[in-house]
């Protein structure tokens, strides 16, 4: 056990044991709570057609940065697991990968218009006091033509979308094959 994580759950902060013990909980599960592509095939579908349609006219390693920090922000592991395979095999470097949580500090790794997209996925997926800031926008707007904006915008939307599915069910990560994408097994985690 790594020193100082001993301490007695005081005003509600949990514990390394207790963390310990829902890992180990959540691990001998091994499913999620629904498998909803299987329970609402039709809204499974519609998703992986929106999804389909969203990377049009987008790099694809461009547009698995992009899921990638925004599943980063909303905490989706079975989002993270997928797409951080994805960009592996499509080329992307693991230093890229693990800098793109802290993209601000390490700029250099990134394009402008990786950053804009990195910069405007953020403010999609946290809308901070309600709308998308005008510089963030502009900023996207220079780089992205109004097409491939559009499509960037939905891909950003779509991947919130697939974050509150995976997490609200409690998908499970480290099943996925890369290239699998949108079948119900592997979106399900299941084998």
């Amino acid at each position: 056990m790594p020193l100082g994580y001993s301490t007695p759950n005081v005003d509600g902060v949990t514990t390394y044991e207790e963390k310990e013990e829902k890992s180990a909980a959540r691990t001998e599960e091994k499913a999620p709570r629904l498998a909803w592509a299987e329970l609402a095939p039709d809204v499974f579908k519609a998703m992986i057609r929106l999804d389909s349609a969203a990377r049009q006219g987008l790099d694809p390693v461009l547009l698995e940065l992009v899921k990638i920090r925004a599943s980063q922000i909303n905490h989706c592991a079975y989002c993270l697991d997928m797409h951080t395979k994805d960009a592996l095999a499509a080329g992307e470097s693991v230093e890229r990968i693990v800098q793109l949580s802290a993209w601000e500090e390490s700029a250099h790794f990134y394009t402008a218009k990786e950053l804009a997209a990195i910069e405007l996925t953020e403010a999609v997926t946290v809308l901070t006091d309600g709308f998308v800031p005008d510089a963030v926008y502009e900023r996207a707007a220079r780089h992205f033509e109004p097409a491939e904006l559009t499509h960037l915008i939905a891909g950003i939307t779509v991947i919130n979308a697939w974050n509150r599915f995976a997490v609200t069910t409690r998908m499970v990560p480290g099943y996925y094959t890369p290239g699998t994408h949108g079948t119900p097994s592997t979106r399900d985690g299941a084998k």
